[in-house]
């Protein structure tokens, strides 16, 4: 059996902005499904609907998600609910796992959202936080204790900085394709 490193998510879903249906704002009654992106489809948490923010929605719940080994991204749906309609998609964010997944504290994030043609609609604004780490598999599993603190890798600049040298930095990059359903 292999090794596997499952983290446990505490997500804090914050508030959305400018929220949107069909160039519309949003009425009331937006929640907030988050999950991973890979592993089982019922691994999931959402928050309750507010009913009051209309296209700018306040939610401040904690979500708890289960992220598997192997998941690259953390999907935030928005979701308008609505008695004649049913539940209608309003955008979704992947959220890369390297946002968050190296820090022992919570990361306060903001994303654009996208709905199902790939176009900007909104914005989510979360926290995310890692509550615990655990390893499955052989028991000679590295890295893992029996604590119940995050395995987290430390980050800061080597001593040496002046041998290693410079700064790397990321730009984020696009790809329309993985917009489509």
């Amino acid at each position: 059996m292999a090794n596997t490193l499952n983290r446990r998510l505490e997500v804090t879903v914050i508030s959305g902005e400018d929220l949107r249906i069909n160039g519309r704002p949003i009425k009331n009654n937006a929640f907030v499904t988050v999950k991973a992106d890979c592993g089982s489809p019922w691994s999931h948490d959402s928050t309750k609907p507010d009913d009051h923010g209309e296209s700018y929605p306040y939610w401040d719940e904690k979500l708890h998600v289960d992220l598997p080994a192997g998941s690259s991204h953390l999907v935030v749906e928005v979701i308008r609910r609505s008695s004649s309609a049913g539940d209608r998609p309003v955008g979704t964010a992947w959220i890369p796992v390297s946002d968050f997944i190296y820090t022992n504290y919570p990361r306060f994030l903001s994303y654009r959202l996208r709905d199902a043609k790939g176009l900007r609609n909104g914005i989510i604004n979360i926290s995310v936080r890692i509550v615990s780490s655990s390893c499955k598999g052989s028991s000679s599993c590295k890295g893992c204790s029996s604590s119940s603190s995050p395995l987290v890798p430390e980050f800061g600049m080597p001593e040496d900085r002046e041998k290693n040298s410079g700064t790397v930095t990321g730009v984020p990059v696009w790809y329309p394709d993985r917009w489509k359903t």
